[in-house]
């Protein structure tokens, strides 16, 4: 009986759903567009369990780049109303269209002149007549035996929203980097927020080599360092190449005194190079790219200042 009764509460939600995928039509591009160029905030408000669907998708709205707070119907008329200004964008939700804490704020939010989108289950309520966008989020049947908690009717408040929040990404252009932008304590903020300054290894933990050396002289050094590869500066101490086992490999079977040979004759001239003050993201993107697995690593004078090697990404978690 239990099992049955799960998953006919399953088969309702996924029903009601379904149903509302058909119901995306202009006004839900009407209600995308309004959020998009408000120049305010997008202002979520309803009651009960609806105002908890409400608070949630003001958070996902202002996690991924669009401004939004949550304000709750009851406590708006007792001066939360405040907060909202004629350049907001309110997202009203309620499944009757009828709710009395609701009808409160209409001619208030009217005065003020800010606009409104009708979460709502019924188009002919006061509210969507009120609403400058009705979003049709009506269902057949609730999930409750006893047809009185909201179960899938939240479901699909929830959903729409989602649906709104995912356009307007898309709508933004917002980014993975801006995500972890808006979640600085989040596993994934720290991993993309890092530089390459915090993980490259810098003077003294990576083989930088003159260019006059022998290739005798740099394989010791990166043996000594326990590195792949070598950065070759000139005189200036500019970088002028790089000394990779690829590039040892590709010269050791054609040359028999490579060992003695000057390393700026054999190694890779005018490497790929990245700034120390760029994203670590940014440096994976492009050994992925180069198919490369060490880059140098430069100050904004253009001197070398470190070595990034695909293994401290690794350790960062960023691969």
């Amino acid at each position: 009986m239990t099992i049955k009764k799960a998953k006919e509460v399953i088969a309702i939600e996924a029903q009601a759903v379904k149903e509302l995928s058909k119901r995306i039509n202009k006004d839900f591009v009407k209600a995308v567009d309004l959020i998009a160029k408000c120049k305010g905030r997008v202002v979520v408000t309803g009651m009960g369990k609806t105002g908890i669907i409400g608070r949630k998708i003001s958070a996902t709205f202002s996690s991924t780049g669009t401004p939004s707070i949550w304000m709750h119907s009851a406590e708006a008329v007792h001066g939360d109303l405040g907060q909202v200004t004629k350049n907001d964008v309110l997202v009203i939700i309620s499944n009757s269209g009828e709710t009395e804490e609701t009808m409160r704020l209409i001619p208030i939010i009217k005065r003020l002149n800010a606009k409104i989108i009708a979460f709502t289950g019924n188009k002919k309520s006061t509210l969507a007549k009120h609403s400058d966008v009705i979003l049709d989020v009506s269902i057949k049947k609730e999930g409750c035996p006893l047809g009185l908690a909201p179960m899938a009717s939240t479901t699909v408040a929830l959903v729409m929203g989602d649906a709104l929040a995912a356009c307007l990404i898309t709508r933004k252009g917002f980014r993975k980097e801006d995500f972890a932008f808006y979640h600085p304590g989040g596993s994934l903020g720290k991993k993309l927020l890092l530089k390459v300054e915090d993980l490259m290894r810098k003077d003294g933990q990576f083989p930088k080599v003159k260019d006059y050396l022998s290739v005798k002289d740099v394989l010791l050094n990166i043996t000594r360092m326990r590195c792949g590869s070598a950065c070759v500066i000139n005189q200036q101490e500019k970088l002028v190449g790089i000394f990779t086992d690829g590039d040892l490999r590709r010269h050791i079977k054609a040359d028999n005194r490579l060992l003695e040979r000057k390393v700026k004759d054999v190694m890779t001239k005018n490497p790929t190079a990245i700034g120390q003050d760029k994203l670590a993201v940014e440096a994976l993107r492009i050994l992925q790219d180069k198919h490369i697995d060490e880059l140098p690593v430069l100050d904004k004078n253009k001197k070398l200042v470190g070595l990034l090697d695909v293994q401290d990404l690794l350790k960062a978690g960023l691969v």
